[in-house]
């Protein structure tokens, strides 16, 4: 076995497929050019592969091509949506809807517009994670022009009724924004069937590489407005200037083609593995899942544990597996998490928390090594607590 730990933390990210580099690797030496170099063979090269790329993730989510926007990952794309649609549509209202349980990349630009006067309502979750459609239906006013909602969330991997809620955007003339980052590649999206207007998505939660993302921008029925958030060139029909980076876009492709060739076996195994975890860390007393049982991403499992410590839980683990204790983008916050708070857990049980993000490199041997070492770890922390060691 190795001496690292048995990597289990794949909603944080995901090492690249060595199928992905192999893709990757001539556009750093050999087709090395810029894809709006328009005059010469070394930029069409770097333009058809980027252009390849716009095709694969617009098969993904049944869009066109042009539609695809790329940035440097979900972050920049959902502050492109969100403050492009604000800055775009505020003549026509200035009320967003989003969701409690939203990763911050989300939160944080809501807040941000709030503070410049926009109306913004932050939905609850039910205990399960899921949000109340009802409670969603309430809260649209006359002048609300956003609702973010995201597809699967990153620490409980709540799958959140996308259909549903794009319906009722569109009946009421509501631009609906999803951010779909933990969600490409690993559960069926369509813009069309579900009504959605902007989609965020990324590259290394599916063994892509970092620093690649990209925004899908609905160009008919309705035709969505962004004003742009970055400037300097007019790259990407004006919405997000910069030199395209060939090589990550190419493997963000190559990932999600992957992803898209082999997702219902790999969603079944991974639903086999996480049963398998589950089933062995259940049979400890005070052990409590987060979320809903079935609606959530086929590799994820989220757990609380009664009467531990959340910080020396956290140290009793990293010897043996990397895991988190909450959001990845939040791990050097002292705060319990805000997700699992929102689902009614206490503070004290929300940081005795871990999030398992089982991927594509782990295997049943590895889940019973880690489900031995987590439920003695809990049977010693319990212990000591006991005789106050």
């Amino acid at each position: 076995m190795s001496s690292r730990p048995i990597y289990f933390d794949c909603h944080a990210t995901t090492p690249v497929d060595e199928r992905v580099l192999a893709t990757m690797i001539p556009y750093f030496t050999e087709k090395f050019g810029n894809a709006a170099s328009i005059s010469h063979v070394y930029g069409w090269e770097s333009e058809a592969a980027v252009q390849q790329t716009r095709g694969i993730l617009a098969n993904a989510i049944n869009a066109n091509s042009e539609e695809i926007i790329f940035t440097s990952g979900a972050t920049e794309a959902n502050n492109l949506a969100i403050k492009g649609v604000a800055e775009a549509y505020f003549q026509k209202g200035q009320h967003i809807v989003t969701v409690a349980t939203e990763h911050k990349a989300v939160l944080d630009p809501c807040e941000y517009l709030k503070s410049l006067g926009f109306g913004l309502t932050v939905l609850p979750v039910q205990k399960d994670g899921l949000i109340d459609l009802n409670q969603l239906e309430k809260s649209l006013r006359h002048d609300t022009i956003l609702v973010s909602v995201m597809a699967a969330n990153n620490e409980i991997g709540v799958l959140q009724p996308l259909a549903e809620i794009g319906k009722m955007c569109r009946q009421r003339q509501i631009i609906f924004h999803t951010d779909a980052a933990q969600a490409i590649g690993k559960i069926p999206l369509d813009v069309e069937e579900m009504n959605i207007d902007l989609m965020s998505l990324t590259a290394h939660k599916v063994y892509g590489p970092k620093g690649i993302g990209a925004l899908y921008v609905r160009r008919r029925n309705p035709r969505v407005k962004l004003a742009s958030q970055q400037h300097g060139g007019g790259h990407e029909r004006g919405m997000r200037s910069g030199t395209l980076y060939t090589p990550q876009i190419v493997g963000f492709g190559k990932a999600v083609e992957i992803a898209l060739a082999e997702q219902g076996t790999e969603n079944q195994r991974l639903r086999e593995l996480r049963s398998r975890l589950w089933k062995q860390l259940s049979t400890v007393e005070g052990i409590h899942l987060n979320g809903h049982p079935e609606k959530r991403l086929a590799g994820n499992l989220n757990i609380s544990i009664e009467g531990v410590d959340g910080a020396a839980l956290s140290l009793g683990l990293q010897p043996i597996m990397a895991v988190s204790s909450g959001s990845a983008c939040s791990s050097n916050n002292v705060a319990p998490s805000y997700v699992l708070t929102a689902l009614g857990n206490s503070q004290k049980l929300a940081y005795a928390s871990v999030r398992f993000g089982i991927g594509r490199f782990n295997t049943a041997e590895e889940i019973d090594i880690v489900a031995e070492h987590l439920i003695s770890t809990v049977k010693s922390l319990r212990s000591c607590s006991v005789v106050s060691c």
